[in-house]
């Protein structure tokens, strides 16, 4: 069931919102700011060049305050990745991509006064550049390998 079109609409805006109005946060962690930017906003509606499903997007927008707090906080990471990562439009002429490395940097929090969820950040730096905000989720999984996602009460942890 799709989420209501004009309640997704201002929660997407009021995400946007808070994109633009603070476009760095410092991290504690990394001693640095990490930058809240287009392709990070872009990244809650898409995934692998598909558009996530408007559920999943009203589902990220709504951990997003609570990502910026755990930016602002976290003293340690708990996951870190590097590899090959796909940056910028596919050629028209061979379909081939460039190429950069990348590095993905989890922060995985439990917050919450009365009802307490784990959440996962995702950071990114692509090269030496800057470090910056590329995803949210719930830090924890149902057995069937799905993430667990709750449909109310979010915006009060």
């Amino acid at each position: 069931m799709e989420p209501d079109l004009e309640y997704f609409n201002k929660v997407k805006e009021e995400t946007r919102d808070l994109f633009s109005a603070q476009r760095e946060i410092f991290s504690p962690y990394f001693q640095q700011n990490v930058i809240l930017n287009s392709d990070g906003f872009h990244h809650l509606q898409f995934s692998a060049e598909r558009e996530r499903d408007k559920k999943e997007q009203l589902f990220k927008f709504r951990l997003v305050p609570l990502a910026l707090k755990i930016i602002r906080k976290a003293g340690t990471i708990q996951e870190c990745r590097k590899g090959l990562t796909a940056i910028g439009p596919r050629y028209a002429r061979d379909g081939m991509t460039k190429m950069k490395n990348a590095e993905y940097f989890g922060l995985v929090a439990i917050v919450g006064e009365e009802k307490k969820i784990m959440v996962k950040v995702i950071l990114r730096r692509v090269g030496d550049g800057n470090i910056t905000f590329w995803s949210v989720m719930f830090g924890t999984k149902m057995k069937n390998g799905k993430q667990k996602l709750f449909k109310e009460g979010i915006e009060d942890l």
